[in-house]
């Protein structure tokens, strides 16, 4: 809604855009920053200015919300708790609340609520890890963002080391989501009271109602203090797990932690909830304080548009979560409200749009059964198996890369395993050659001829005369070291890719040790075929383009400064090295792949020195040298890749994305349940996105509807940006690498089910 008559005009020198929502505490207002990121500014009631408790309850709320940012948070952008006016400046995140979300559409079910459960689990995690208690959680204070559920609202948060404050003759929290710990003795709440408001909250995201509700917030209170939680009509699976949660001893409930290892453990479709007689469809935490303006709008939201606080909150919904991302062109300011605290990100998007991404083959929007057709007969002898390769030090959790020749072998390496053949029927390993450094994250298998493997070693500790980092060469069938040369390692700040070494046909093409030239070599003998220098003043990095080769190009001085906004790239003739006219890109560019023969780079939204993500797509015809650049609708978070000539952008929460690198325009969207997924790698049918816990979802090319998606392998972190894909496809079998250097496979036309 647009400014009133005696709305500020700014706001600690942010000029005002719209007025974006009030509560009883503040108002809150679109704003933007010099450099034009919208930001949320929450403006405190003139009315409380001038309490001091108030004024002391605010300084937590700030300090909390700055203290919790990490990779899952809407940044504090700035606050001034002191000022005659106090007010906070956050980042601005789109979506409804989970209360506006279930008023319109209902309980959530299946993996929506599957993902929905982790996703703000792993906030919480987050929150306890860094010693912040957040004592409300609760429907209104979730939002539903495009990458996956925030938690916002830090007003009575508190840190863990401190003392609460009195508050006397006030019960601060929300009763049907308070803990019987906060409704007694709020002194005494820690980290567990936010367990068990989390278990209310997925009670009601489950069926509509709390699992202590009663006709008056007296009797709920009363209820959560004295009376079993009611969770009949919670799902089977998620009740076994969300009961310890309810617990009225804190010490019986699950840490945060113990509760995420449970929920990752439940299967992909956790079933629909039961209808509840009486079922309440609408924000059960407010139901004696409705705001009938947020009533209007939850009815009237739509799903690409934020929305008002359905509790006549401070506000929830703006664009962002881990990434920020610009406001769509037809914003709606009528539906929108900001974020005035700090949001954490979960781990897996709330809400699934349209198809199903359970376990097994799963039906198809038609109702039939989809599977992934068999590319080619599987090994002799195959069943589906798992193993562990050992690396060179064995406190190193490594993460490997695997590539299927298309005879019967697999060849896998990354960190301390320069690299392994490994046989696809049975996985067991014909040789191992380890590399006893400390590995450089991104730097994988390089790549596999018919006779050679090529991959990295680093050198141990105890052995500084060794180089840091060498290409090393090894015959395929022995696993016999052929050559090895020192190599450069400075690819990932030219291109945003760890691609010092390329196979490119039977050549290798490497940075030499002093990072001032290229070098070409035969992949099996090592011979040398051309050395060619970089252009003065640059720094490059080889980059493969289908039959061609290019070397991109950044100044010495952006490099040095970690600052990369000039890019060139030059063509390489492969036969002599000679390079070709330089070719100016908008930078900071990734390249990713080719198009219809031209080479197509994703263009980063910088924020500072930060990467936030991709606004732009950049083409490169490699005979005219012409560029031309198109502008995405928005910015996408995540981590990109490319397959069958479509990018695809895939978020830290599972959400991937499908971009025409032609027109820069979105394909299509799915929201799946494989959180912090690389990709993608196509093979028989399908595209396959897996994350370090080894979970693995394949999906349509198509429309990107799921055909299945199987369960976790491995204990692995979920947040690494930027990962190449992890699955390898070889004949038949689909092979995946996952952490601590695992390696599993299963026939692709029966994935093991997920639970």
């Amino acid at each position: 809604m647009s400014l009133r008559g005696g709305d500020p005009a700014e706001i600690g020198g942010y000029p005002l855009e719209a007025r974006l929502g009030s509560g009883g505490m503040g108002t809150v207002y679109l704003a933007r920053t010099a450099s034009g990121r919208p930001v949320a500014i929450k403006l405190i009631h003139q009315q409380f200015a001038g309490d001091e408790e108030f004024r002391i309850r605010f300084r937590q709320e700030v300090a909390a919300a700055r203290r919790v940012s990490g990779a899952f948070t809407a940044a504090v952008v700035d606050a001034d708790p002191e000022a005659e006016h106090p007010w906070m400046a956050t980042a601005y995140i789109e979506g409804h609340t989970l209360a506006q979300h279930i008023a319109k559409m209902g309980p959530l079910t299946g993996t929506g609520l599957r993902t929905l459960a982790i996703g703000l689990t792993e906030a919480l995690r987050d929150i306890h890890r860094v010693g912040v208690v957040h004592r409300d959680l609760k429907p209104s204070n979730v939002v539903l963002s495009p990458e996956g559920p925030r938690v916002i609202d830090f007003g009575i948060s508190r840190a863990a080391d401190q003392q609460t404050l009195t508050m006397t003759g006030r019960v601060i929290g929300t009763p049907p989501f308070m803990s019987p710990e906060q409704l007694q003795a709020p002194r005494g709440v820690g980290p567990r009271s936010d367990v068990f408001s989390l278990g209310t909250l997925l009670v009601y995201a489950a069926t509509g109602q709390g699992p202590f509700d009663a006709d008056s917030p007296y009797m709920t209170a009363y209820q959560v203090v004295h009376e079993a939680p009611e969770l009949k009509y919670v799902p089977a699976a998620l009740r076994a797990v969300v009961e310890p949660c309810l617990d009225k001893d804190p010490d019986a409930r699950p840490s945060a932690d113990r509760l995420l290892e449970l929920l990752r453990d439940l299967p992909a479709e956790l079933g629909d909830a039961e209808s509840a007689p009486g079922s309440r469809t609408r924000d059960t935490d407010t139901q004696h304080h409705r705001s009938s303006t947020a009533t209007r709008v939850a009815a009237a939201g739509t799903k690409d548009s934020a929305s008002l606080d359905g509790a006549g909150h401070d506000g929830t919904g703006h664009d962002g979560g881990t990434f920020s991302r610009r406001l769509r062109r037809r914003w709606r300011p009528v539906l929108a409200a900001a974020v005035a605290v700090a949001a954490i990100g979960g781990g897996v998007a709330a809400v699934t749009s349209g198809g199903s991404d359970g376990p097994g083959s799963g039906p198809g929007k038609d109702g039939k059964e989809r599977s992934v057709a068999a590319a080619a007969e599987l090994p002799t002898g195959f069943k589906p198996w798992q193993k562990t390769v050992q690396g060179g030090r064995k406190d190193i959790p490594d993460e490997l890369r695997c590539v299927a020749r298309k005879d019967d072998a697999l060849f896998c390496g990354g960190g301390g395993v320069v690299a392994t053949r490994i046989r696809p029927a049975d996985g067991s390993r014909v040789w191992t050659e380890k590399s006893p450094g400390v590995p450089v994250q991104g730097m994988h298998l390089v790549g596999v001829t018919h006779d050679t493997v090529i991959g990295y070693r680093f050198a141990a500790e105890d052995r500084p005369q060794d180089p840091r980092t060498e290409v090393v060469a090894l015959d395929a069938d022995s696993g016999d070291e052929l050559w090895s040369e020192p190599s450069g390692a400075q690819s990932m700040a030219v291109t945003g890719r760890s691609n010092d070494a390329v196979l490119f046909g039977s050549a290798v093409v490497t940075v030499d040790a002093a990072n001032a030239r290229f070098e070409a070599r035969d992949a099996h003998s090592g011979k040398v075929a051309w050395r060619t220098p970089f252009p003065t003043g640059s720094k490059c990095a080889p980059v493969p383009a289908g039959a061609r080769l290019y070397a991109m190009c950044a100044p010495e001085a952006e490099l040095a400064a970690t600052e990369v906004r000039t890019q060139v790239l030059r063509t390489v003739d492969r036969s002599s090295g000679t390079l070709g006219e330089a070719v100016a890109v908008k930078g900071p560019a990734v390249p990713m792949g080719v198009a219809g023969g031209d080479l197509v780079l994703l263009h980063q939204r910088m924020e500072g020195l930060s990467a936030v993500g991709y606004d732009g797509v950049s083409r490169v015809g490699p005979a005219s040298r012409k560029v031309s650049y198109a502008r995405l609708a928005k910015t996408y978070a995540g981590t990109p890749g490319m397959a069958g000539g479509t990018l695809f952008v895939t978020g830290q929460t599972g959400l991937v994305t499908a971009l025409d690198p032609a027109t820069a325009r979105q394909k299509w969207s799915r929201q799946t349940s494989v959180e912090g997924a690389s990709g993608p790698v196509a093979g028989g049918g399908a595209l396959y996105f897996s994350s370090a816990t080894g979970r693995v979802v394949a999906l349509s090319p198509r429309d990107g509807e799921p055909l299945w998606t199987t369960g976790p392998r491995a204990e692995g972190l979920t947040g690494e940006v930027g990962a190449s894909g992890r699955v390898a496809v070889a004949g038949g079998v689909v092979v995946v690498a996952a952490a601590k250097n695992t390696v599993f496979s299963f026939d692709a036309t029966k994935p093991p089910r997920s639970g």
